[in-house]
């Protein structure tokens, strides 16, 4: 067992929260029970069917990188927000949340992760700044294009979105998980050939035939699920806690 304010500072430390603006708070966001935990459940998004697998695996805290209290939405806890608030509470179950943070870091952020399972070598970021979130590869030699296409496909068992910039081949490939679309504009910025992340806009098709750029859409669930396992592994190693996976399907 460990205290949940324990992993909460040992992730805040790691991932290193203050160094970020973000959309949402970082951290533990739901606190419910006792305040140790010995069996953690991860997974992308705190939906209502996260937390009853969760509940069903006897979990003491469920650690997801899309949680709650996201800027804009409305603050109060009523309907399918209150719902899932009221079952965590119910169920003794503390939610922790790590958003940008957990995108970015080096060792088990979902850009690195997203790089280590694509195969793509010596993944890193763009720029020095802690909070970098896109993160670039180079081939040599270059990387067909289809031949990522098909990495895309098998690694995260998914037909990618694919909109043609006419190359054949890729020395520079650069991504961002989730839903980075815009960062599409800056490809030709940083010397991409190919752009990966999550979701596509409507421009999207204009700027990668404009820019000469092989974009992939390869889903904003599908590219972010390693981060939360991978941070799920090191806190069950270092503190010896049970830790379970919990995929639950999203095709977007």
């Amino acid at each position: 067992m460990a205290e949940i304010t324990t992993l909460e500072s040992y992730c805040n430390e790691l991932l290193r929260v203050r160094e970020f603006t973000d959309y949402c708070p970082n951290g533990l966001q739901v606190e419910a029970g006792p305040r140790e935990a010995g069996r953690i459940v991860t997974g992308v998004t705190a939906s209502q069917a996260l937390i009853e697998s969760a509940r069903e695996l006897g979990a003491d805290l469920l650690l997801v990188h899309h949680g709650y209290f996201w800027k804009g939405e409305p603050a109060v806890l009523t309907g399918l927000k209150g719902r899932r608030v009221r079952t965590l509470i119910e169920s003794g179950i503390h939610l922790m949340a790590y958003h940008l943070p957990l995108d970015a870091h080096p060792e088990v952020g979902n850009n690195r992760r997203l790089g280590d399972v694509l195969g793509l070598p010596e993944p890193h970021p763009v720029s020095g700044r802690p909070d970098e979130l896109i993160w670039c590869s180079e081939f040599h030699p270059p990387l067909a294009v289809g031949e990522l296409h098909r990495r895309l496909r098998e690694a995260l068992g998914r037909e990618p979105l694919h909109l043609s910039g006419g190359r054949d081949e890729i020395r520079r490939l650069g991504w961002c998980s989730g839903g980075a679309e815009r960062e599409l504009a800056r490809a030709r910025e940083f010397g991409f050939d190919a752009y990966i992340t999550g979701e596509a806009a409507e421009p999207s098709a204009h700027l990668a035939r404009e820019l000469g750029v092989e974009f992939f859409a390869a889903g904003h669930h599908a590219t972010e699920r390693y981060g939360v396992q991978a941070l799920g592994e090191l806190l069950a190693t270092r503190f010896g806690l049970e830790h379970r996976f919990v995929d639950v399907p999203n095709p977007v």
